[in-house]
């Protein structure tokens, strides 16, 4: 990757629904060799895939929880089973198994504290191996950001 691979793809980190004309005079490119270099980048994997982000309280999922984790039997399958039944979870955004006192943090978008709750019945109780769980809840947003710095 060079300078301007870095540059189309901080561009489109920023706003992915700009034009190919508009990216390549931004980066000093005839927009066939802008839209060669995309390509490249999108079949070599650096691009992952081209998304629509929504504003998560207009879309009715204003309220943010981050759950720790912590199982009861711990290994492989009991970890990859976990984050299988959290996956499937549509208000679960993010899921990750971690280092540390922890086994895995959950970021979740949610309508209310009822839906907090039945979530909580199917996830952290009731043979789902879950020991205990804390959860906190998003008042204020200092940053949050898809980008990944380049």
């Amino acid at each position: 990757m060079d300078r301007i691979d870095r540059k189309l793809l901080k561009l489109l980190q920023e706003d992915a629904s700009r034009t190919n004309a508009d990216l390549a005079a931004e980066v000093g490119l005839s927009p066939s060799s802008c839209l060669r270099r995309i390509r490249r980048l999108k079949s070599g994997g650096v691009i992952d895939r081209v998304v629509a982000l929504l504003d998560p309280a207009k879309a009715g999922r204003g309220m943010k929880a981050i759950v720790t984790v912590e199982l009861e039997r711990h290994g492989e399958q009991h970890m990859r089973r976990f984050l299988e039944l959290a996956a499937m979870e549509p208000v679960v955004i993010q899921a990750y198994s971690v280092s540390g006192s922890t086994d895995a943090v959950l970021t979740l978008r949610l309508m209310d504290m009822d839906e907090f709750d039945t979530l909580c019945e199917r996830l952290f109780r009731d043979r789902t191996n879950v020991a205990r769980y804390y959860t906190m809840f998003v008042i204020r947003t200092a940053k949050e950001t898809t980008a990944i710095p380049l």
